[in-house]
């Protein structure tokens, strides 16, 4: 598995001219649900670019970036049976940030304003940064993620049409464990019994995503059941309409909208959302 940490050395083995080439920005911790990402990504390009980069200004909690989990080989090695064609891309952060660790400004409108972006200020703009860095310097011709992050995604595709980067976002479904559990980096900090617990938040979403009860029930019936352990604590349960994640509390006919939730075990969040479908 190569790795490139400088980035001419990468446009050179990219030759863009001739392949098509696909991102996965990530920031290491790899699991299952990159993986999905990436053999998407196989499939639909001759060469593949993951970025492995811990990115600062997306961060809120200074422990949190601390305590983020980072092993190259780990993560060379869960990629090594992979095609030839993957590499990874491990910046630092003089190559990511050469004036500076410091985030961009981005208007983003309403679908920055709520779920994450209440609770985790400035964290999209972070989030952004690094994205805009990353298709400039590669000019890859797709880029994936996941939709566990479906605000992100909604905040990329925003990017990519303001800036008119170029590139094609593309979205993949959530990889969840057997009990349903989202699949996620964090996952592997939380102990035995929050573990346990956790699973009862897909269970919830899932009991919601028809939506035959009413809306305040709805988030009363998802926080009494995810509350019901003590080792979670909800912190916000939204439903938004899709277009422009603007939180509601009634539905509409003919509109689509999702569950977005937050929920924590000790400090670790967990979070996660759903497409429901409404009967009327």
């Amino acid at each position: 598995m190569l790795v490139f940490k400088d980035l001419e050395k990468l446009k050179k083995h990219l030759n863009s001219k001739s392949f098509k080439i696909g991102l996965v920005p990530t920031m290491g911790g790899l699991h299952q649900g990159h993986l999905s990402l990436i053999k998407k990504a196989c499939l639909d390009n001759e060469k593949v670019v993951v970025s492995i980069y811990i990115n600062p200004t997306q961060f809120n909690d200074e422990d949190d970036l601390k305590n983020y989990p980072f092993d190259l080989e780990k993560d060379k090695t869960f990629l090594s049976s992979l095609s030839k064609n993957v590499v990874i891309y491990n910046p630092d952060n003089d190559e990511m940030y050469p004036s500076g660790i410091k985030r961009n400004s981005y208007n983003f409108g309403s679908i920055s304003h709520h779920m994450e972006g209440k609770f985790r200020p400035g964290h999209f703009d972070g989030v952004a940064t690094v994205i805009e860095k990353l298709i400039k310097d590669i000019k890859p011709h797709n880029a994936y993620f996941g939709e566990k992050d479906y605000q992100q995604i909604q905040i990329i595709k925003a990017l990519n049409k303001s800036l008119k980067l170029g590139v094609k976002i593309i979205s993949c479904s959530t990889e969840r464990e057997k009990d349903g559990l989202a699949i996620s980096t964090r996952n592997k900090f939380l102990n035995p019994r929050q573990r346990s617990a956790a699973q009862k938040i897909y269970f919830a979403l899932t009991e919601l995503k028809n939506a035959k009860k009413k809306f305040l029930d709805m988030k009363r019936f998802f926080i009494n059941t995810v509350e019901h352990s003590k080792d979670l604590k909800v912190e916000y349960f939204c439903i938004a309409s899709i277009d422009d994640l603007i939180p509601v509390e009634k539905f509409e006919k003919f509109q689509k909208y999702r569950i977005f939730v937050a929920v924590c075990a000790g400090n670790i969040r967990l979070i996660d959302n759903e497409e429901i479908k409404i009967f009327n």
